[in-house]
């Protein structure tokens, strides 16, 4: 299975691929190549209506020109802790990126969202994210308040009184529950369309019907997302054995 970069000639065929129809693992097939690295490299160049493998490729080439910049010369990357593989680090971060892409962040939110979410303290600064990710400071700015909005990230100061973005244990916890007010809100509005509309005519009906599902939806999330909340706080103790058992502290 061939490694490394994508090549130009590559990029072009996912193209092809993505202008006839074909899924995200066929196109991978087609090139030897795993399905993620496919949908990385779609979702992080537009997306599959709007990819062109020629922009694509120059901003492969933009980034591997800053990463080569920004490291010192004759300098290696430094060492992972707990002894991780810098390099699989780096691929896990990109997965992770074009998953939450998927699901609706747009990319400079998800690259910061990312970044803060494989980091050990859970926490990083401005300037610690625009080293790590070699973009702007306004991108950056912009990217966190994006995700502050959606209750993802919180602010914080440290004992410098530098501003920290924070995620923590709660994060998936607050997600569930800004898309269960959202879904609310989508269903609230499909109400209001039935007395407009008039209950008895199709679109009253497919509104009320809508509406009735999208409540079920919104209040079973919410539901879920209370009863689940203790597994978010259980951590690992290692036993004797140097078995990982799993434990809480809430509670």
């Amino acid at each position: 299975m061939p490694g490394g970069r994508l090549t130009q000639q590559e990029r072009q065929q996912i193209a092809l691929g993505l202008a006839d129809g074909l899924a995200y693992a066929e196109i991978a097939r087609r090139l030897d190549r795993p399905t993620s690295t496919v949908t990385r490299e779609v979702m992080r160049n537009g997306g599959p209506t709007a990819y062109r493998a020629d922009l694509a490729h120059r901003a492969a080439e933009r980034r591997a020109h800053r990463r080569r910049q920004a490291a010192p010369r004759g300098a290696e990357a430094p060492p992972q802790a707990y002894g991780r593989d810098p390099e699989a680090v780096r691929a896990y971060e990109e997965t992770l990126t074009t998953v939450f892409m998927q699901s609706g962040t747009p990319q400079m939110m998800a690259r910061v969202m990312a970044c803060l979410t494989i980091s050990d303290a859970g926490s990083l600064t401005a300037s610690e994210l625009v080293q790590r990710l070699q973009v702007s400071p306004a991108s950056v700015s912009k990217a966190i308040a994006f995700l502050e909005s959606q209750e993802l990230v919180r602010r914080e100061r440290d004992e410098r009184r530098r501003e920290r973005y924070v995620v923590d244990d709660e994060v998936m916890y607050q997600a569930m529950m800004s898309s269960a007010r959202a879904t609310a809100q989508v269903a609230e509005t499909a109400r209001q369309g039935v007395g407009i509309l008039g209950p008895g005519t199709p679109a009253g009906a497919r509104l009320e019907n809508t509406a009735r599902f999208l409540d079920y939806v919104s209040e079973s999330l919410v539901r879920a997302a209370d009863q689940a909340r203790e597994i978010l706080h259980t951590k690992a103790e290692t036993t004797a054995g140097d078995t990982a058992e799993p434990s809480s502290d809430r509670g």
